[in-house]
């Protein structure tokens, strides 16, 4: 202890003075790892991964910042001190930039891992200054072409014919409810209620024909009643269909599925009129005895709705009148004129005409959902995201839920359960379609050419295609590619100019 008492003090060892230039390399080193800590020094990091693509810098690895942890504080009171001063943390040239493999963003492999919301943005751009370019082009060259006879003039009085038979088609739905009350009660057999289904539902479309066939009408007017007599007999195909099996099932005693919901057991029931007209007032085609309700009507929502739709009613008919009609009446019969001038004016004709698709579609299903929120329908899926498909049979799943429900549920499962092969179900369920959109189009028309019918059917070897695509490609939206080009760049367009020509050729012939 005295020894140490006799020591001088700590503060006079001096160690051993290095040599000038080693000292002043380690006060840089020491400097350097201090500015490396501070704020400037990440900013830049950051700065140089951001331009670079990189995670992390060049300089220093994302796990180096994770341990870098307790020294936060004292890295973010100097980083203060050093802010702005990009000098505090400079790159070597030996610094790597190229640190990973990486995709280009448009490329195959990363194009749907990337956002496009501004090459939409751009589609927009392009797309509201091109069409704005083509009706000013239009207005110049015909002036406006609407005018107030558009939709009723002095000539629709004589399509009072057609109004009465619209008029007089619920005859026939409360004949098929008279034959299911005689049904029930047991008072005719169940063959001899097939029987009477058959000649109401045959009677209910072939009477609309006759009229229209009968009088000189409008060929709008033509089409709307057979539309009208359509969904009719769509209607009537399955009140008939669902009340034979609902007296199988609660009649006769017999099992039709293995199990039953308590929903399914409540819909066990005799037909009444009301349940009858509430379904053919209601957008379904799928008879029921009761269907899911909502609570009370938004009248608010009901009367935007209401605005909308006339809205969007009026566009279609400046569509028509104003694009639609000089471009087919300047037009050559595709199938008579050159093959360039008839490409010609299918491309010209294929833009108003997606429009018009468009609005078509949106007309239709905001009408049934207007008549939904009248009615309080509760089950409003009339459509799904049909714009995204990739096949044609998924278009046709999605695009109209009400005619793709019935066909499922009075076509092809039926078809299923009797021995058919699923091909021939399907063939059989798009003839049937193709039926009634030829029926919709030619009988106003006056004219039997099969474009409609050809127009559905075809759609069956596309539907082969694109699923093919879909299969061995399996992220590719090819078939989406390929289903917008057939049905609105080519397949529109063409059925509307054959079908214009010939009524133009047939009027010609009959004058």
């Amino acid at each position: 202890m005295a020894d140490s008492e006799d020591a001088p003090p700590a503060v006079h060892r001096r160690p051993p003075r290095p040599a000038r230039g080693a000292a002043a390399a380690q006060g840089f080193a020491a400097a350097l790892r201090r500015r490396l800590r501070s704020g400037a020094a990440v900013a830049a990091r950051a700065s140089f991964a951001a331009d670079s693509g990189d995670e992390s810098g060049p300089g220093e690895p994302s796990s180096s910042r994770r341990r870098d942890n307790s020294g936060g504080a004292s890295s973010a009171a100097g980083g203060r001190a050093g802010a702005g001063d990009f000098s505090a943390f400079t790159f070597r040239a030996a610094a790597p930039v190229h640190r990973k493999a990486k995709e280009s963003p448009l490329s195959s492999d990363a194009i749907f891992k990337q956002s496009h919301a501004g090459l939409f943005n751009l589609c927009i751009v392009v797309l509201v200054a091109v069409n704005s370019r083509l009706i000013i082009e239009n207005l110049m060259k015909y002036g406006l072409l609407i005018r107030s006879g558009f939709w009723f003039n002095a000539t629709s009085l004589r399509d009072w014919p057609l109004l009465m038979c619209c008029l007089s088609l619920p005859i026939f739905p409360l004949g098929a409810f008279a034959v299911e009350k005689l049904a029930f009660n047991n008072l005719i057999s169940d063959p001899a209620t097939t029987c009477f289904h058959i000649l109401f539902t045959t009677f209910e479309i072939v009477y609309p024909v006759l009229v229209i066939l009968k009088c000189d009408s409008a060929v709008l007017s033509g089409f709307v009643l057979m539309f009208i007599a359509c969904i009719v007999w769509l209607k009537l195909v399955s009140f008939a269909h669902t009340n034979h099996d609902i007296r199988k099932l609660i009649t006769s005693g017999k099992k039709v599925d293995n199990e039953l919901t308590a929903a399914g057991i409540d819909n066990l029931q005799a037909p009444t009129l009301g349940s009858l007209t509430y379904f053919m007032m209601a957008p379904t085609l799928c008879y029921q005895p009761s269907y899911p309700r909502t609570p009370y009507v938004r009248k608010g929502w009901l009367v935007r709705q209401v605005i909308l739709y006339l809205i969007f009613t009026g566009l279609q008919g400046f569509i028509i009148e104003q694009y639609i009609n000089p471009i087919v009446v300047n037009s050559q019969h595709p199938l008579m004129g050159g093959l360039l001038n008839a490409v010609e004016t299918v491309l010209k004709l294929s833009l108003p005409n997606v429009y018009l698709w468009l609005c078509m579609f949106y007309c239709l299903f905001h009408l049934l959902n207007i008549l939904a929120e009248i009615l309080r329908f509760g089950d409003r899926e009339f459509y799904k995201d049909w714009w995204n498909a990739k096949t044609i049979d998924e278009y046709w799943r999605k695009w109209n839920m009400p005619v793709h429900k019935w066909i499922v549920r009075h076509i092809y499962f039926p078809c299923m359960r009797n021995g058919i092969s699923k091909e021939v179900a399907v063939f059989i369920s798009f003839f049937v379609s193709a039926v009634l959109h030829e029926l919709c189009v030619a009988v106003p028309c006056h004219i039997l050419k099969f474009w409609a019918f050809l127009g559905i059917m075809l759609q069956i070897p596309l539907i082969i295609l694109t699923s093919y695509l879909k299969n061995k490609f399996s992220d590719t939206m090819v078939g989406n590619m390929i289903f917008w080009f057939f049905f609105c760049i080519y397949g529109q367009p063409m059925c509307v100019l054959l079908y214009y020509h010939d009524v133009m050729n047939r009027t010609e012939k009959a004058k």
